[in-house]
């Protein structure tokens, strides 16, 4: 006989006191407090470079750029992100006075790996479409050279992809360009 195993709802409240004592991140859905694995070297490269790009293109303006550690908050209250990539452009505004939950940002960039892909167009996606202040949202693929650039036009999200590294991808919200062959710099292709 097959025994089902009790889930355990936390608050998020629960999971925020629980999430600032770690050792190690997790992210919160649902009443759900979910285990982020470590990244690969692909992917912490491909963070770096749009991460080092942006600051670049940052100085002199009011926009900042957070890499893994910042933490967003879409509304309602039922969720809680890592993002790969986040900025936010203006005055930040966070949930409370510890400053490491975001609550609104401009762009979202995540790379995708198999074990995240589906939740990162998915779920989060949809969570991330309820932050007023998000104008674009980045899925950027590892193994090869793929992005789905979202931009939202009024209530709806227009999808551009990029394909090759000579194109370049611009961020209006931003107004940031990123080539992508500077997006993939030192990234070899499995495929």
């Amino acid at each position: 006989m097959a025994t089902v195993a009790a889930q355990t709802y936390f608050t998020p409240e629960e999971y925020i006191k629980i999430e600032r004592k770690a050792e190690y991140k997790s992210e919160y859905h649902a009443g759900q407090i979910i285990a982020m694995s470590g990244a690969s070297r692909k992917h912490s490269l491909i963070v770096t470079n749009i991460s080092g790009e942006l600051y670049l293109q940052f100085k002199g303006r009011g926009c900042e750029v957070h890499t893994n550690d910042m933490r967003v908050r879409p509304n309602p209250r039922e969720s809680y992100f890592y993002p790969d990539v986040v900025v936010v452009c203006g005055e930040p505004e966070f949930e409370d006075d510890a400053f490491d939950t975001l609550l609104n940002p401009i762009l979202i960039v995540e790379v995708l790996s198999p074990s995240t892909a589906g939740r990162d167009r998915g779920e989060k996606f949809n969570r991330y479409k309820q932050l007023a202040s998000l104008q674009e949202y980045l899925l950027i693929a590892q193994d090869s050279v793929h992005i789905e650039h979202y931009r939202r036009h009024g209530a709806q999200w227009r999808l551009s992809n990029y394909h090759t590294l000579e194109e370049v991808l611009v961020l209006s919200s931003i107004g940031c360009k990123l080539p992508l062959h500077d997006i993939y710099r030192r990234i070899t292709m499995t495929d």
